[in-house]
């Protein structure tokens, strides 16, 4: 049975004067006390143990317990606390020690503090409370935190480290100088929660963390808005985030799974994973970025799938030694490149679709830089499907590209190989190879080109099988300058332009073609003028006529001739 305690500022018949005493006869009677609390406001440090509930009779925040400093609760037993108001500074104001302490349409407020500590092997759980200002510490704790609301904390709103494993439900963190939950060598569950306003990372996962997200919605946050990093797993579910500096960010070997979440108006990236990062993102959706969709960097190395891309600047760009795999992505709107690979990075897209975008795929770095595209399509786009250059290497199969400038083109020292892919409808040419790029194409069909449908400039080389060029304005194939390689088994069809422009260096092997083949002709090298410049002559400020010049001569005769025609 629970013995019950009456607690009213003025004392009187069958009531204690302060919470202290009250807990001091329950103390001695070593009973479950309950301890009600008329309303006023209470000075004192409280230490409760045993199984003992406060609990105020006159409503949520009618009972005030504070101190001018130190800490107001010391819990150590089975504590229940309802309703009451804790105020302290300087200290942890509630702090469990032992046993478990739970507490209930309360509000905590911590001036230059911690709010609430759970220490090692307690267990804390916060219920429809309100935390102001301090943080709340989990420390190889159990906790269980349901509807409550975190507000302007100094630091961390919630912290979960050391081995602790918490829960927060359908809770509300806002206006946190650092971080609104950060997990570090521990475990915790955030669901259902909104945060915004943090100074850092809204959520983050830290030193082998395991961290769990579902169903959450975060905004106005000025860093990311779940983070992961230092060897951390976990997962994001259903999560929104608007207005983040980056929705999510992995580094240093962290590894989530992250599925169905929205990543909306992020100022730079929507997903960002670097340093070793990896991660796998299913059926996510990343608009209107400020920068970059997608953002694998600095040996980053993520799998997405299933993604949707829409409005912002870049789509996917993966640089700095990174890699990542593409599978099932939709891009569509951007005013930037859809697919970016630079800088000795490693990239796969797998089943990509690209609409109106002014570029598809951009290449550029050293021979480690590699693409490989498969069962993709490119449409509307301003200028080119395909653009490798520097000395990248991609490989594209079973790509469409329709209704833009350029379908694929290779230059420097790149290299480009093309198998069963299309080109319609582009207005400057299907393929080109120029500088000293390479292009190998094998079943490589290009339709419509207002200009041509195979190029070859400078010292390009160009291995082309088994194509065909159909109704190409100019020319089926233009070879130009000193480009060479062969075009094997391959036609020109159609009524306008030629088959093929000839320079004389690319071997026609079983051309079929109705079309006349045309040989260019060689102009012969106009050589510049000479110029002599000598600065040690005369200057001359005015026009001069019939002067005759020398130097480096020991004897100089001058004549003059007037116009009488005598000489001096």
């Amino acid at each position: 049975m629970v013995a019950k305690y009456l607690v009213s500022p003025g004392g009187g018949r069958r009531a204690y004067a302060n919470i202290t005493s009250a807990l001091a006869a329950a103390a001695g009677r070593g009973r479950a006390a309950l301890v009600e609390i008329a309303p006023g406001r209470y000075e004192e440090a409280l230490t409760v143990r045993g199984e003992v509930q406060l609990a105020a009779i006159g409503g949520r925040g009618s009972v005030v317990v504070s101190r001018p400093s130190g800490a107001v609760l010391d819990a150590f037993g089975a504590v229940r606390v309802h309703g009451l108001v804790l105020i302290g500074r300087d200290a942890d104001v509630v702090g469990c020690h032992a046993g478990t302490l739970t507490l209930e349409h309360s509000e905590v407020r911590a001036h230059n503090g911690v709010s609430v500590h759970a220490r090692p092997n307690t267990s804390v759980t916060l219920r429809d409370s309100v935390i102001l200002y301090g943080r709340t510490l989990f420390s190889g704790a159990g906790g269980l935190v349901e509807r409550c609301r975190f507000t302007d904390a100094a630091d961390n709103a919630v912290a979960v480290i050391e081995g602790a494993d918490v829960s927060v439900r359908d809770s509300w963190i806002g206006g946190s100088r650092i971080h609104g939950v950060r997990v570090s060598d521990a475990r915790a569950q955030v669901a259902g929660c909104e945060l915004t306003g943090t100074g850092k990372a809204a959520i983050m996962a830290d030193t082998r963390a395991e961290l769990s997200v579902s169903g959450c919605v975060i905004n106005a946050v000025h860093a990311e808005a779940v983070m992961f990093i230092e060897q951390s797993r976990g997962s994001v579910d259903g999560t929104r985030v608007t207005d983040a500096e980056h929705g999510i960010g992995v580094a240093s070997g962290a590894d989530p799974v992250v599925r169905g979440c929205a990543f909306t108006e992020c100022r730079d990236t929507g997903i960002n994973v670097q340093t070793s990062g990896r991660g796998r993102f299913e059926d996510c959706e990343v608009l209107d970025a400020g920068n970059v969709a997608v953002f694998s960097t600095k040996g980053g190395a993520p799998e997405v799938h299933g993604c949707r891309i829409a409005r912002g600047n870049v789509g996917i760009a993966v640089t700095d030694a990174a890699r990542g795999r593409f599978t099932r992505v939709d891009i569509e709107d951007l005013t930037g490149t859809a697919l970016r690979v630079l800088d000795e990075s490693r990239a796969v897209f797998e089943q990509v679709r690209v609409e109106r975008c002014p570029s598809g795929v951009e290449t550029r770095g050293n021979g480690g830089t590699t693409a490989d595209v498969t069962d993709a399509g490119f449409r509307g786009f301003d200028m080119a499907a395909v653009a490798v250059l520097g000395q990248s290497r991609v490989t594209l199969k079973g790509v469409a590209a329709e209704r833009g400038v350029l379908g694929f083109g290779v230059g420097e020292d790149a290299q480009l190989f093309v198998h069963d892919c299309d080109v319609k409808a582009v207005s400057a040419g299907g393929a080109i190879a120029f500088g000293k790029g390479k292009l190998v194409a094998k079943n490589l069909t290009v339709t419509g080109s207002e200009a041509f449908g195979l190029c070859g400039k400078d010292d390009a080389y160009l291995d082309v099988v088994n194509s065909e060029f159909v109704d190409c304005a100019a020319a089926g194939a233009s070879f130009d300058d000193s480009c060479g390689g062969r075009l094997v088994d391959c036609s020109v069809q159609g009524t306008r332009g030629v088959a093929v422009q000839d320079n004389g260096r690319v071997d026609l092997v079983s051309l079929r073609t109705s079309l006349p083949v045309v040989k260019q002709v060689t102009k012969p090298v106009e050589l510049p003028p000479t110029i002599v410049n000598n600065y040690y002559g005369p200057v001359f400020h005015a026009a001069v006529h019939g002067a005759q010049l020398a130097w480096n001569n020991n004897n100089a005769i001058q004549q003059q001739t007037n116009e009488d025609g005598s000489s001096t």
